[in-house]
């Protein structure tokens, strides 16, 4: 039996402050597909993610793996671009992790628990991480962490919002490569924003352009030709210079 189709939105809009953020944004997302999503600062990529996890209010329709958005939401893991902890909570990575476990924070670690923790900061490159505190780690670890936290309970859809944001050399290598290797699973599907001509190059099946609608979609290579999308897409530029 063919698996259902990981995402698919219709005729997606979401308005906020009077103003429209997406308008008509119909995507799909098959399984095992990595789709990044490319486009211009202000062109609604983060809301459309918010909009898939019922973080923000939207109208059109939302299925995941073939069901109501509601019925599917907790089997998608989410690494957002801002962090919402205080630095100065006293949490480790061990008990981050656990609490996506959970979907509620543990006052107690089980040591199943901690296995699977362990388990899944391995497969992140991230296994000496487990009991530092939070407020002890640089970007990338941060990054480890949380990613740990989004793919801890097997989804197989998960959001990514710009990996690579703030990150040194090594930094950005090394998610690289952790991606790229995800990517090569057929079990997990991805949406990554990102303004990273690398992270398309390394890991991407497909490229959606969207800058409050969907304006391209299809291979990388054949979106990019466009020097305006690509000039757009890589250097943050914003959106009205496409005159839309």
């Amino acid at each position: 039996m063919t698996a259902p189709m990981a995402l698919v939105a219709r005729g997606l809009e979401v308005t906020r402050g009077g103003r429209r953020i997406l308008e008509d944004v119909s995507l799909g997302v098959g399984p095992g597909e990595f789709l990044c999503l490319l486009g211009p600062n202000g062109g609604g990529k983060t809301t459309l993610l918010k909009a898939v996890l019922g973080l923000v209010p939207s109208r059109g329709s939302i299925e995941l793996f073939g069901s109501a958005a509601a019925d599917g939401r907790g089997r998608v893991g989410y690494l957002p671009q801002r962090k919402g902890f205080a630095h100065d909570f006293p949490a480790t990575v061990c008990e981050l992790v656990v609490a996506a476990q959970r979907a509620r924070w543990p006052w107690r670690v089980r040591p199943a628990e901690r296995e699977r923790a362990a388990a899944i900061l391995a497969q992140v490159r991230g296994e000496a991480l487990i009991d530092r505190p939070l407020s002890s780690l640089s970007g990338g670890e941060t990054q480890r962490a949380f990613l740990a936290r989004a793919l801890v309970n097997d989804p197989p859809l998960i959001l990514v919002d710009e990996p690579l944001a703030a990150l040194d050399t090594r930094g950005r290598e090394d998610l690289l490569a952790i991606l790229a290797e995800l990517a090569a699973r057929d079990e997990t599907a991805a949406i990554i924003v990102t303004h990273e001509p690398e992270t398309v190059t390394r890991i991407a099946d497909r490229v959606a352009y969207l800058d409050v609608r969907i304006r391209a979609s299809g291979a990388p290579g054949a979106v990019l030709e466009d020097p305006v999308l690509q000039a757009a897409a890589f250097a943050g530029a914003d959106h009205t210079h496409l005159g839309r």
